[in-house]
């Protein structure tokens, strides 16, 4: 192995350590036996993790980000979804505006989008309800599906439709036996990276949500304006692992995605 080889190797390790290390540097904390945030430990214990488990505020909290996230995970498949078909059957100026348009909650800073989304969802009586941070999850939710499902529609082989119309298929049995199968991974990617993006969410929640509609991630937030306690390290740990989980599930889906384009390609 050359030198230049393993000044890389030592590089790339450094800046994982550099960017890995601060996230680490909290789950020991949620294992202190001290209410204080300090190092060294001063001994290990599992109550944080008991009273974020036995506390009814941080239940509550997760049950409305799983509910709000599911919500807007389904919303924003179907639409998505349908959006990804329409864009990739269109050309031109008409198409590429409606393009920008459908992906700018994910251009536009966050802090705007829900300003405008306040604005919006205030007249209507729809803030601090579930249905308004449904909708304002699924607005920031649908480029996360549109991204993966379009290019999984532009890289699709064409002759499949056109083969399954030959043996007799109606366009609708083609669409539901052949098409939506064969990109049901992207689907399933974009659906993920949608629940992530509702779940971790804390801006919207801040300009939408009332008191019944706290959220996993807003909690965190008043927690750390109150009073900063090894209970916040526990959560914070718990999101980690599954934000973990949900990564190593896209991966999956990704590489199933792949497999199924090169086996389509080489028949």
């Amino acid at each position: 192995m050359s030198v230049w080889r393993c000044l890389f190797y030592v590089l790339c390790g450094a800046i994982l350590v550099f960017l890995l290390a601060p996230v680490l540097a909290v789950i020991p904390l949620s294992f202190s036996s001290s209410s204080m945030l300090s190092y060294p430990l001063p001994g290990l214990s599992l109550r944080w993790y008991a009273a974020v488990f036995g506390s009814p505020r941080w239940f509550s909290a997760f049950l409305n980000s799983l509910q709000i996230g599911v919500a807007a995970t389904l919303l924003s498949l179907v639409l998505g979804t349908t959006a990804s078909f329409g864009l990739a059957r269109r050309g031109g100026v008409v198409a590429g505006a409606v393009k920008v348009l459908v992906l700018s909650p994910m251009i536009v800073p966050i802090v705007l989008v829900a300003v405008a989304l306040y604005l919006f969802l205030a007249p209507l009586k729809l803030t601090n309800t579930m249905a308004g941070m449904v909708i304002a999850h699924t607005v920031v939710a649908v480029p996360f599906v549109v991204i993966p499902v379009l290019t999984a529609i532009e890289q699709l082989d064409q002759n499949l439709g056109r083969a399954a119309a030959a043996c007799g298929a109606r366009p609708l049995t083609a669409f539901f036996r052949v098409t939506l199968p064969s990109i049901s991974s992207a689907m399933a990617s974009g659906a993920l990276f949608a629940f992530a993006a509702s779940f971790d969410d804390v801006v919207l929640a801040l300009f939408i949500a009332g008191p019944d509609q706290r959220t996993l991630p807003r909690e965190m937030y008043s927690g750390l304006r109150e009073t900063i306690t090894p209970e916040l390290t526990a959560v914070a740990t718990i999101m980690m692992i599954f934000s973990t989980c949900l990564f190593l599930l896209m991966q999956h889906l990704q590489r199933r995605r792949r497999r199924i384009l090169s086996a389509s390609v080489r028949a």
